[in-house]
């Protein structure tokens, strides 16, 4: 039978090159953002397999009922990529806008955990695989970085949930990356890592077999 995998943060850089590995390797994937364009976008050069549900990763009730959505539309969900999350545009605890740091902590922090809450119920069903994008700032002390701090609580959370999950057969996983050449960086990073070596990484951790969990890969680029 296909297996299912939700992913948050979908229409671009890593949550993109996700679905494309994704679908390649034979998965129905279901694609949620707030860009709906780009996710139809992606949706079409993916073919049947893709499901656009957007929504906001900060709002339970749109994450909720995309999850039911896509269960019923694919027969159930067997892995979930909680990938939505950004960082500031001026860091800092003094110098950065508040507005902005309460944005960034309320996706990157609540957006996970809510994730988490609406995905449950059907990961449980299928014995699945969660996923929770960390990174290496979460692995160390930056000065003064907040964004920082929030991954260092998605690592936590993926561990205190992976000793939750294995209680009825679930995985939590962590991917951990260094610098990824995204759009997360003005001026993009060619000579790091690329998008599609974190997508392995994810998939390699979903596609275990059931008596391995793949707590966490971390990831750094050569260069």
């Amino acid at each position: 039978m296909t297996q299912t995998l939700f992913i948050t943060g979908a229409s671009s850089g890593i949550g993109a090159a996700t679905a494309r590995a994704a679908v390649a390797a034979g998965w129905n994937v279901a694609l949620f953002a707030r860009s709906a364009d780009k996710l139809s976008a992606l949706a079409e050069e993916l073919g049947d397999r893709a499901m656009v549900v957007s929504g906001d990763a900060t709002d339970i009730d749109a994450l909720t009922a995309a999850a039911a959505q896509v269960a019923d539309h694919f027969g159930g969900i067997d892995a979930a990529y909680a990938n939505a999350g950004r960082g500031l545009s001026k860091p800092g605890t003094e110098a950065g806008d508040l507005d902005d740091i309460r944005g960034m902590i309320d996706l990157n922090v609540m957006g996970v955990v809510l994730t988490a809450r609406a995905l449950l119920p059907h990961l449980r069903k299928t014995r699945g695989t969660l996923v929770l994008t960390g990174s290496a700032a979460g692995r160390q002390h930056i000065k003064g970085s907040i964004y920082g701090a929030t991954k260092w609580f998605v690592h936590g959370y993926a561990g205190n949930l992976a000793e939750e999950m294995r209680e009825w057969g679930g995985r939590c996983c962590v991917v951990a990356p260094g610098m990824v050449d995204t759009a997360f960086f003005d001026d993009g990073a060619p000579d790091k890592l690329q998008p599609d070596d974190v997508a392995a990484a994810v998939m390699h951790m979903i596609t275990a077999p059931d008596r391995a969990a793949i707590r966490e890969v971390y990831l750094m680029p050569q260069a």
